[in-house]
């Protein structure tokens, strides 16, 4: 998974004053959790959070300090001012290499699905998956091949699997569907056929229409 540096400085203070102040110079407080150690504080413009707040991709943190301390983690919580959207208070979580953590990956489709091309229409139930694993193991993005669904017909979060990680969602979540639609037409007996077994998928009541 691709990483983001963000550099900030210690906060020396962490009263409603002081925070107030580093608000109004650009300054975002945060707060790194986990470890051993007693949450740090510290402060860092929010520009530096364009690449990771405002993308639809996920990363993991790298924070240095101007004592030159660095540190590993991952987003946890953000708050935003309910008018304006400006950033008011990021939380992060620190990571070790040997210790699995709990994240949110975008899934990405791959193919056409056969009901799509006989006039179906491809729905999304899911945009993300929460999984678990490793900070090195885990992907940028998670890919569900869907060209084999045929209209009526589900994928769920087992055909998605991996060593790399584990799903924590059960067996039976579905990531996206294969709808009817007004522009439905009739399947090809061939292409019927061919397509006999989809793994991780069920179909509903109407599989086809045939005129």
């Amino acid at each position: 998974m691709k990483s983001i540096t963000i550099k900030g400085s210690k906060r020396e203070s962490v009263g409603k004053k002081a925070t107030k102040a580093l608000r109004n110079a650009g300054q975002v407080p945060c707060v790194l959790y986990g470890g051993d150690a007693e949450p740090l504080h510290f402060a860092t413009e929010e520009k530096s959070f364009q690449h990771l707040v405002y993308t639809a991709d996920v990363h993991t943190v790298v924070i240095e300090l101007g004592s030159g301390e660095k540190f590993n983690a991952i987003l946890q919580d953000i708050q935003f001012h309910p008018v304006t959207d400006a950033i008011l208070h990021v939380d992060f979580y620190e990571i070790f290499d040997d210790k699995e953590i709990t994240m949110e990956i975008p899934v990405h489709t791959v193919g056409v699905a056969r009901g799509v091309k006989n006039g179906g229409v491809l729905r999304y139930n899911l945009r993300r998956l929460k999984v678990r694993g490793l900070p090195g193991s885990l992907p940028d993005y998670i890919e569900a091949n869907v060209s084999k669904l045929k209209i009526g017909q589900k994928l769920y979060v087992t055909a998605v699997e991996s060593e790399d990680y584990t799903v924590q969602h059960p067996d039976n979540t579905v990531i996206c569907q294969v709808r009817t639609s007004r522009n439905i037409v009739a399947l090809d007996d061939d292409d019927d056929d061919d397509a006999q077994d989809v793994p991780s998928t069920e179909t509903d009541d109407v599989a086809a229409v045939k005129e």
